[in-house]
């Protein structure tokens, strides 16, 4: 049965049939934003915990390729929490998706945890050099204008090239080598994997042992 009402197509979204049952039109809106929200691509950050065991990282990043999702960046170093290392990887996928891989990877025997994270919930930072040609440097003064435009550091210039640092986010350091680019200076570029830490007081890893703990005490 369709009902008459705002939008006059409950028959196609339903809408007009839940504000008649009560629910309301803010409510209905946040389930649909959410929905959007889940079933669309986005930059995922996964943060993995292990045991330091060789080969593990094969392991892992198998995990992607069996699900065809192309790995962004990876960065692996060791922890806060003595014995445990840390990999932090990117990948574009759907919520479903990402929540899919991150269940998968903790089922690995060393995974100690797997967690999924959106941008706005991990303050994020990545590295870049820049080899630009000290020739058109001198020549073009924007060149020099951009990288101060973008706060980026110079930390070794010959008669040859210069060599620019820039510490950022993803946008900062693409943005600063797609202005350089586009003036013909850039002669080589190199990005590090994204590092980041959460924005929670503890570490993930830190309160999953401490509970893990716990719960073998009080057997």
């Amino acid at each position: 049965m369709a009902f008459g009402g705002q939008c006059g197509e409950c028959t196609e979204c339903g809408k007009c049939e839940r504000l008649l049952k009560g629910q309301s039109e803010v409510d209905i809106n946040k389930e649909e934003n959410k929905m959007e929200q889940d079933n669309s691509v986005r930059l995922y950050t996964f943060i993995i915990y292990s045991e330091n065991v060789p080969g593990l990282l094969s392991q892992i990043t198998a995990v992607f390729t069996r699900r065809q999702v192309n790995i962004e960046s990876l960065n692996v170093c060791a922890s806060s929490t003595p014995g445990a290392h840390k990999y932090t990887i990117t990948a574009y996928c759907n919520r479903a998706m990402a929540d899919m891989l991150t269940k998968q990877i903790e089922k690995k025997i060393d995974v100690l945890q797997a967690n999924v994270f959106t941008d706005d919930d991990i303050f994020i930072n990545e590295t870049c050099l820049l080899k630009i040609s000290t020739s058109i440097m001198l020549e073009n003064k924007d060149v020099c204008r951009m990288v101060r435009l973008h706060q980026a550091h110079i930390v070794e210039v010959n008669t040859t090239y210069a060599t620019i640092e820039k510490t950022g986010i993803t946008s900062d350091i693409l943005s600063l080598y797609d202005s350089l680019k586009s003036l013909g200076c850039v002669l080589q570029f190199v990005r590090s994997g994204r590092i980041c830490i959460t924005k929670g007081y503890t570490e993930h890893l830190d309160e999953y042992l401490a509970d893990r703990e716990k719960k073998r005490n009080s057997k």
